[in-house]
């Protein structure tokens, strides 16, 4: 095979896959500023499909709250530095707009932000609080919020999804709730995946035979819950399809990730980006990235050869340890690319708490890298490290996004602010 050298120029290069990466990319499409995104293996398809903004106060507070934009304030008090702090309330709001109503134009509508946090199940039969859903599970927040009779149903080979645990976990809030076990079409044997079930749903054979087994199941009840299986690319569609079959109200609930919400976002930002004109090298990791007089110049190679992008500005939106943005080791937690210095804990000793459950958390998942006002990301001297270099999402330090269940909201509004602070030094 021939090796070719590849060379491409943009106005943005964002670094990273993950929820904040793509968001950029959609922030930046909507300014019209030519955008080209690389990055490795990112954790979307990892994602429930859930977009939170804040759902809790933690680590000071671990109960969970129903309004996050109080809660923003609230927050601010407690932990200032966090991300979500240092962007104006409206900002956010418009972040979220934007971000849902272009998930809704490519075919995976979402509700659009409100002034309070939706409860949603969990794969375990929990509740939290989360902004916006997918429109296939909303039906599921509004049965439980009206008590109405309802039937959760699994799968006999389907791993990590339990109905009996979901009845179990919620029967005391949720009295008329049951759970039944059935047979998947054509895979009466042995082990069978979620995301196996979804693509076959997209077929209209088989969403028929489903809903024969389906309306036998509900008995008397008219709404039914599902694990997160109704089509990967046009879920809307095929829980229409399904409705239409069955007479019945249908929704889903996430799974154990990877969960087909997450894949089924990643594959639409896969697909999609590039026909809207970015530039989308994924599957591959940046080796080198140099800043010069007029941007900057990336650089990777793929199995076809060497490939550099010349590009005015930068996003680093690469996550944290699951995704290569930030790496651990017995010396600590250091930025990889650019060896950017990483707030964090003055020892290793003082990463974790005794208790694993602690509900404070651990001081280990609120490091990451600094940044200043226009989230430019700072130097070992506080100075920004470069005029055309900004960052967004969790590898930001002084958040605790597991805990504080504000993953989604962190990526979206930092993204939103970083694509604003590109569109300010581009003009």
């Amino acid at each position: 095979m021939i090796e070719e050298d590849r060379n491409f120029t943009a106005e943005l290069a964002v670094i990273g896959t993950g929820l904040a990466g793509f968001a950029a990319s959609i922030f930046a499409l909507k300014r019209d500023i030519k955008t080209a995104q690389i990055g490795n293996t990112g954790a979307v398809a990892y994602t429930t499909g859930y977009l939170d903004l804040l759902g809790s106060l933690s680590p000071d507070y671990p109960s969970s709250i129903e309004d996050p934009w109080q809660g923003i304030e609230q927050l601010k008090d407690s932990h200032p530095g966090h991300p979500l702090c240092r962007i104006p309330k409206t900002d956010i709001f418009t972040a979220f707009e934007q971000f849902t109503s272009f998930l809704g134009e490519c075919g995976i509508t979402y509700t659009p932000p409100e002034k309070s946090n939706i409860r949603v199940l969990t794969p375990a039969g929990t509740l939290k609080p989360t902004l916006c859903v997918p429109s296939t599970m909303k039906v599921g927040s509004t049965a439980f919020s009206q008590k109405e009779p309802c039937v959760i149903i699994d799968f006999k080979g389907l791993k990590g999804f339990s109905s009996r645990q979901v009845v179990a976990n919620l029967k005391d809030k949720w009295p008329k709730l049951s759970s039944r076990r059935v047979e998947f079409p054509d895979m009466a044997s042995g082990e069978i995946y979620p995301e196996v079930m979804a693509r076959s749903l997209e077929v209209p054979a088989t969403r028929e035979k489903l809903a024969k087994i389906l309306v036998e199941a509900a008995e008397d009840a008219k709404i039914i819950g599902l694990p997160a299986i109704l089509g990967m690319h046009t879920p809307d569609l095929v829980r229409e399809k399904m409705e239409q079959l069955t007479g019945l109200q249908i929704f889903e609930i996430p799974t154990m990730p990877p969960s087909v919400p997450g894949i089924r976002l990643r594959e639409m930002f896969e697909q999609l980006l590039p026909q809207k004109g970015v530039i989308l090298i994924p599957q591959q990791k940046v080796d080198k990235l140099v800043f010069i007089e007029d941007g900057a110049q990336l650089s990777l190679s793929d199995s076809f050869g060497p490939i550099t992008i010349h590009s005015k500005s930068v996003i680093l939106a690469t996550g944290r340890f699951l995704s290569g943005g930030l790496e651990a080791s017995i010396d600590g937690v250091s930025e990889p690319l650019l060896n950017l210095p990483v707030t964090q804990p003055a020892s290793r000793r003082k990463w974790y708490r005794e208790k694993y459950t602690d509900y404070r958390g651990h001081s280990v998942n609120s490091a990451g890298i600094e940044v200043d006002s226009s989230f430019r990301p700072l130097d070992s001297r506080g100075q920004p490290y470069s005029k055309n270099l900004f960052a967004a999402g969790v590898i930001l330090a002084h958040q605790d996004w597991i805990r504080g269940r504000c993953g989604a909201g962190v990526a979206i509004a930092t993204a939103y602010k970083a694509v604003e602070e590109v569109e300010k030094l581009l003009t």
